[in-house]
């Protein structure tokens, strides 16, 4: 970011008082309206996708960005369609495999002042642009076949727990939620079940929620498992 932009961050965050966060919150209604509607009406149109969540620093080089390109490749290949958010990394790598499979890719890309930017593998009539989190979640929330989450950062662990927790208390219809690379994710499962289980925090029952693999394999048949045991068809 230049100097410039800088500043106008600064300004555009800096503490507000009382009279302007009201005023803010109000005009603020109208846009996440907006942003809702227009994101119900196109993933409407596009229909539901398997989503692939990681992080957005993960290298071309890196195994998991290879890993995330076959992984969508496999799952477009069986007639899932793609979605990610929609930037660089991970996210760019799972639009790369569907886009290649021939299948959709979509991308739910965030505006930020750095690191995000959306990829050049979404199709371009399934790209959608957000300035709020919370309605690009829930974007991802009502359209989803199934989550898949690649070793990422505190975003990538925010979608994961917002799905988990909405599958555990029933506001959300149960999908496969599948955590791949045992050795990335080997030691927060074990805390879950070391630590909040044997306190009482959850329930024997929510660790069926997740799966935990560590390969890609693996995971297109935990999803391809799921919908032919429900007899539901991708993208149905």
């Amino acid at each position: 970011m230049n100097e410039k932009e800088i500043k106008r961050l600064q300004q555009e965050f800096k503490p507000k008082n009382w009279t302007q966060t009201k005023a803010h919150d109000s005009w603020s209604v109208f846009k996440i309206m907006a942003e809702v509607v227009d994101g119900y009406q196109e993933m409407a149109r596009i229909g539901p996708c398997v989503a692939v969540f990681g992080s957005a620093r993960i290298k071309e080089s890196d195994k998991f960005y290879k890993e995330a390109e076959e992984l969508a490749y496999l799952l477009t290949k069986k007639g899932f369609g793609i979605v990610t958010g929609g930037g660089p990394g991970a996210m760019e790598a799972a639009n790369k495999g569907a886009h290649f499979a021939g299948g959709k890719s979509v991308g739910l890309n965030i505006n930020l002042p750095f690191e995000q930017h959306a990829n050049t593998f979404i199709d371009r009539d399934k790209l959608i642009e957000f300035d709020y989190f919370f309605t690009r979640k829930l974007m991802f929330m009502r359209y989803s076949q199934g989550y898949i989450v690649l070793p990422g950062g505190f975003g990538t662990m925010d979608e994961l727990f917002e799905a988990i927790t909405l599958i555990q208390t029933h506001k959300l219809v149960s999908f496969p939620v599948i955590l791949v690379s045992k050795e990335y994710w080997g030691g927060l499962v074990s805390w879950i079940k070391d630590v909040m289980l044997k306190q009482g925090m959850i329930s024997e029952s929510d660790l069926d929620i997740f799966h935990l693999v560590d390969t890609v394999e693996e995971a297109v048949e935990v999803i391809e498992d799921f919908y032919e045991k429900y007899e539901l068809k991708p993208n149905f």
